[in-house]
This record gives structure tokens, sequence and C-alpha cells, in this order.
């Protein structure tokens, strides 16, 4: 997760043994690397939540993730590259998870009458998000979303408030609840771990 941040534009085909060793060799790097993570230490706002529910892959909820951090976490491959990702939902078929990606306030003029979903936090607990506009409930993707207790597969849900921001925060793991309509469907989810009331407070300010 580090070295694809580091070396990004320059790791086409670069093992993460050859991303570390290049990382190594600067010396002025590591030491920079060093002194923003003790900062980062000091300065963290939530208290960090292990993901039981997949421990082999290093996310904590309530923690911040950009989109190149998340698919390194969730990869197994020994490269520091990882595949391109622009959309805002993400199967990994082998983890048996899906990654959602959302902003809160979409008033920003980047994003399209069709992109343009209403995603926000009903409370601490539910959260309400639409997939995409091609969804429907009887389709594959569809019954996954509704079926994924049963297909033991993991939702994980990740919220910024605008575009502006670089990363996204980690909600955790969610359950289904319930949908109505399709095309897009308008699922509401069930968080595992409850929203901070912070992050709550912001999320519902940024929505109103």
């Amino acid at each position: 997760m580090l070295l694809v941040q580091l070396l990004d534009a320059t790791a086409a085909r670069m093992t993460l043994r050859d991303g570390a060793a290049k990382v190594w060799r600067h010396t002025q790097v590591r030491s920079e690397l060093a002194e923003l993570f003790d900062f980062l230490g000091k300065h963290i706002n939530h208290v960090p939540i292990a993901l039981s529910e997949l421990a082999d892959v290093p996310l904590v909820v309530h923690g911040r993730y950009r989109r190149l951090e998340m698919l390194a976490a969730a990869g197994d491959e020994d490269q520091v590259s990882v595949r391109p990702w622009r959309e805002g939902v993400l199967h990994n078929a082998k983890l048996r998870a899906d990654f959602f990606v959302f902003t809160l306030d979409k008033t920003s003029g980047q994003f399209s009458p069709t992109t343009r979903y209403r995603d926000y936090a009903i409370n601490r607990e539910l959260i309400h998000w639409e997939s995409q506009s091609t969804t429907t409930a009887n389709s594959k993707t569809g019954l996954r979303y509704r079926q994924h207790a049963s297909m033991e597969n993991h939702i994980l849900l990740f919220a910024r408030l605008t575009t502006d921001d670089r990363a996204f925060v980690f909600l955790g793991p969610a359950t289904y609840v319930s949908h109505v309509r399709e095309l897009p469907m308008a699922i509401t989810w069930r968080l595992i771990h409850p929203l901070p009331g912070d992050l709550f407070q912001k999320f519902a300010a940024a929505v109103a």
C-alpha cells in the first residue's frame, strides 16, 4: 500500500522486493517517511477497528484510504502496480467482497445526471446507497447485493464528503436491509460498526 503510493507512476512490472529496495536506497525519503508516520500517529481522530471479517486485508474501519491503497490492500500479487479503477463499485471475486466508494456532496459539476446517485447516512448505523443505473434487483449483481450474507460475500463501504477529498473514509462492512426500485437500486445497508458522532454530523451536513 505504501509502495503503490510512492512509486505508482514508475511501478509498471516492478516487484514488491524491487520497489522496497528502491525506496530504501533513498535515505532522505526514509527519514521523511519516519517523520510523517510519527506525526500522523499523534493525530489519529478515531480509534482504528480491525477488519475481522477479512483478516488478511490490511484495512481498518474509520481509516482513510485512496483507491490505490484499497486495491493494493485487496491484492495478493507480488507487484507494486495495481489495476485501474475509476467506477464507484468493484467486485473482488477472490476475496468475495464488493468495494463501494461514493461521494456524498455531488453539487460540484463533475457528476452527470446518470451518476448523481443519492448516497447518504440515514443515521449512525444505516446508509442509503444507490447502485449503478444498469443494475436490476434480479440481475446477477443485484442478487449478490441482496443475498450477500448467504453467499458469504462481504460489502465494504467507503465514503468521502466532496471530490476535493483525495481519500475515502472506510465505513467498514455492512449488511443488506432492504431496497426499493431498480435501475438503479436504492439499497439501505446496516453498518457493522456505527459511525462516530463527528463523522455522522459531517456526512449529514454534506447532504442537508
